[in-house]
């Protein structure tokens, strides 16, 4: 199976702070979900690494409606950046391909990430697809302004249904 894999963050820089993250596994040509990850991760970790807090970002957070800022922002449940990364590689373990709505946004993150802990990126560059082209090429599926926008998991799940489509729409059944 693919994963497709989702950030809310504090910045858009490479070095951003991450509030958020989900994952999905799916498979691209039926249609089908597997398990999928979520996790609200230490937002004082990264910032005492120096990891990039902008201030636009957070005013842009601070505009949103109050669930939505609550479970991005709030301070419960947060897990230490070594428990993240434990995670994720675990989850990543046989996938495919790895999926990000815009790579150069999500995937930079996570290995700029990586690289500032020294640990070991949990995907090889070949394995990376972007969804943002698919689906600006092909017809995006999916309804804007749809409730549960700028939750890491269900961002991850809608954008893995939409490449679904797309290769539904398409055609597409498997490899060539």
């Amino acid at each position: 199976m693919d994963i497709m894999l989702d950030l809310e963050t504090l910045s858009t820089r490479p070095d951003a702070t991450i509030v958020t993250f989900g994952a999905i596994k799916f498979n691209p040509y039926t249609g089908e979900q597997g398990a999928g990850i979520y996790h609200r991760i230490s937002v004082d970790e990264q910032i005492a690494l120096g990891r990039h807090v902008d201030d636009n970002t957070v005013e842009w957070w601070g505009k949103q409606a109050e669930d939505v800022k609550e479970e991005a922002l709030g301070e419960g449940d947060r897990i230490s950046l070594d428990e993240f990364c434990a995670n994720l590689n675990r989850f990543i373990v046989g996938a495919e391909n790895i999926w990000a709505q815009g790579p150069v946004f999500d995937i930079v993150i996570l290995e700029n990430l990586y690289r500032q802990l020294s640990k070991p990126c949990p995907w090889q560059f070949w394995q990376i697809r972007d969804s943002r082209t698919l689906l600006s090429t092909h017809g995006d599926p999916r309804e804007k302004n749809k409730a549960g926008l700028h939750n890491a998991l269900e961002d991850a799940v809608s954008q893995a249904e939409a490449v679904h489509h797309v290769f539904n729409e398409c055609g597409i059944t498997g490899k060539r």
